[in-house]
């Protein structure tokens, strides 16, 4: 696994133990007979009982985080003073797009939980996205003192686009009208080289570039006046994605059963697409809000025009 997968693979583990948390969070409320709306609801004050584990398990989990990634990945290779590396022209970018989301999400689901704890709003953003920063920032730091690869300027811009849409849109609208996603399927070219793509499918989720697609999600209501019959849930998003890479800038050769030499061309690809915002779905059901809100940075599979190599294409339901 190389260190641009670890690292993006590091970032997903966390906002998944987001995600584990709060499903963790609904397990114990439905065992608490009365409580399972409660539960969920966001405190209206400061609420230390929920706070103070909250804090606890996020300093357990930061440091573990750090010193698992330094003893069990970076001790096995040489240390050396602190250095910057280029790899803006890697994966055509996609990899930026992976640090942008996960900034995003990070900062979003750490504040929804800050505010779930009675922090008011305006510092619940500002923690959720400090936090977020901080945590991605360290893995650079990391990479920066390890002579294998070095602090990439490229990825931080990317990590601070995606806590400043958040931020910004926090402390601007109250509201995430504009929010980023993905959607991932399977692709032929993780075969062709599985030490790189990954050779099962929860390692092609992560790290085969080919089929993941980053996704910039509209609620368009939010940008139309008041009375607009167009629900608060649908979106409008448009979608970056990349084909053909089998290698981070040029495509090492590759043989298929016969010995035949295969080359693959690398190309960019660009979507627009409906979607549904979860996070706007009516519901009264607390539980559930928090399940969708802890899912949202996952796109819904709706009709898509795909736009490549000069060509459209059309995709009754694309993932």
């Amino acid at each position: 696994m190389g260190g641009k997968s670890i690292k993006y693979f590091i970032s997903k583990a966390f906002f998944t133990n987001f995600f584990g948390g709060i499903s963790l969070l609904f397990l114990f409320s439905t065992s608490c007979k009365g409580q399972n709306n409660g539960f969920f609801i966001p405190s209206p004050t400061l609420n230390n009982s929920r706070l103070i584990p909250l804090l606890a398990g996020e300093g357990a989990f930061y440091a573990t985080s750090m010193v698992g990634l330094d003893v069990l990945w970076y001790k096995n290779y040489p240390r050396s003073s602190f250095h910057f590396f280029d790899d803006n022209k890697e994966w055509q970018q996609m990899d930026k797009f992976g640090h942008c989301l996960t900034a995003y999400t990070i900062s979003r689901l750490a504040a929804a939980l800050y505010q779930w704890s009675g922090v008011r709003a305006l510092p619940a953003a500002v923690y959720g996205t400090s936090l977020g920063m901080a945590f991605q920032t360290n893995i650079e730091v990391f990479d920066g003192f390890s002579s294998q690869w070095g602090f990439s300027y490229g990825d931080m811009i990317a990590n601070t686009t995606g806590a400043s849409l958040f931020l910004s849109q926090a402390t601007g609208w109250g509201d995430q009208r504009i929010g980023l996603k993905i959607s991932f399927h399977p692709s032929d070219y993780s075969q062709y080289h599985p030490e790189e793509l990954g050779d099962n499918i929860w390692q092609q989720m992560i790290k085969d570039y080919n089929g993941q697609t980053y996704w910039v999600s509209i609620a368009i209501a939010s940008f139309l006046p008041e009375r607009t019959k167009i629900p608060g849930w649908a979106c409008l998003d448009f979608g970056y994605g990349a084909e053909g890479m089998i290698g981070a800038v040029t495509n090492p050769t590759v043989y298929d059963a016969n010995g035949v030499a295969l080359n693959f061309d690398r190309y960019r690809k660009y979507y627009m697409s409906l979607d549904i915002n979860l996070t706007k779905i009516p519901t009264n059901s607390a539980p559930l809000k928090a399940v969708f809100g802890a899912v949202s940075f996952i796109k819904v599979p709706m009709p898509t025009l795909q736009f490549s190599r000069g060509k459209f294409k059309f995709y009754w339901l694309y993932f």
